[in-house]
């Protein structure tokens, strides 16, 4: 079913300068089909639905959280480069949960086994594997506990067997592993995150992340 785009905000240019506010949400739940309708119209946002149907848009990252993003998604493309395993994804993937939800990591990588247990006719929408591996970069406007949420209830519940939480401007790294209690690393200095069991022999160095002083 097509959804109306001028029930939920009307004229392109007034969604996109809304977005460049920070996230934002529709109050009225969106099917999966009005979903993929708004967002294929929409191109120019990032957007991620709720179980329930909630949509929420976000904004654009600013010029710092873009770097720190590309930093993270090279150090886990080298790795790939070396070993081809699996395939890498970046922030704007759609990826479709199990329970109806669509969200979009700011990396993530899957496994090839994961990949091929994907029924042919189901890949050429959004990605439908649940990724072994995800990161997310805290940006200045999003706040930690929502996204502390999403990783314990959307992530490692949907089976993600490890994921980074990065906070930069605070140094500091949330690790949650599959049926493990979080770890808090505490400090960027001379400090590395591993791909531990999940991807052996990738790293990412924390000084990389550091924010210079002037």
């Amino acid at each position: 079913m097509a959804v109306n785009h001028s029930n939920i905000i009307s004229g392109r240019h007034f969604f996109y300068d809304l977005a460049l506010w920070g996230s934002i949400s529709i109050d009225r739940p969106l099917s999966r089909e009005e979903f993929i309708n708004l967002a294929d119209h929409y191109t120019d946002c990032r957007l991620e639905r709720a179980q329930n149907g909630k949509v929420t848009i976000m904004s654009p990252v600013k010029e710092a959280s873009g770097n720190q993003e590309s930093i993270v998604i090279g150090f886990i493309y080298l790795w790939w480069l070396k070993h081809r395993a699996g395939r890498t994804y970046s922030s704007s993937t759609g990826i479709e949960l199990p329970d109806g939800s669509i969200k979009c990591p700011d990396a993530a990588w899957v496994s090839q086994n994961r990949l091929d247990a994907v029924p042919i006719q189901n890949r050429d929408g959004y990605l439908q594997a649940v990724p072994d591996f995800i990161v997310e970069v805290r940006s200045e406007s999003d706040r930690l506990p929502q996204l502390q949420e999403k990783m314990t209830n959307v992530w490692m519940k949907h089976g993600v067997r490890l994921s980074w939480l990065i906070d930069v401007r605070n140094e500091k790294v949330y690790i949650y592993r599959e049926q493990r209690e979080m770890e808090v690393i505490s400090g960027f200095a001379d400090k590395e995150l591993s791909g531990e069991d999940v991807m052996p022999g990738m790293t990412l160095p924390l000084n990389e992340l550091m924010v210079k002083k002037s």
